[in-house]
């Protein structure tokens, strides 16, 4: 028998990123629900869900790039997307700065 190489079927890919956004989800909102229980015993919990936000935004920024094909709208799409990433990523450590300033 040949060793024959798997390729990377872009419908696993879409699996992954939907799988992703699931699992992010549900920390986003696991992390919400207790920062805003409590939010002088958690806020660190602030920037954390600022970078899991803006690490779903750039993901699926990247997927909706890479799968863009020639269409400009969908790069577009996708570069906004990553922008809006970074500017969470950001806020986070903006957030984070803030946090430490605390007394």
């Amino acid at each position: 028998m040949i060793n024959q190489e798997k390729k990377w079927i872009p419908r696993n890919e879409a699996l992954l990123l939907d799988l992703l956004h699931i699992v992010i989800g549900v920390l986003v909102v696991i992390c919400a629900v207790l920062a805003f229980l409590d939010p002088e015993d958690n806020q660190i919990l602030f920037p954390v869900i600022f970078w899991l936000a803006g690490l779903l935004n750039g993901v699926s920024g990247w997927y909706k790039l890479k799968n863009s094909g020639r269409s400009k709208k969908k790069k577009a799409g996708g570069i906004a997307l990553l922008m809006m990433g970074a500017a969470l990523a950001a806020l986070g450590v903006i957030s984070i700065i803030s946090i430490g300033r605390l007394p």
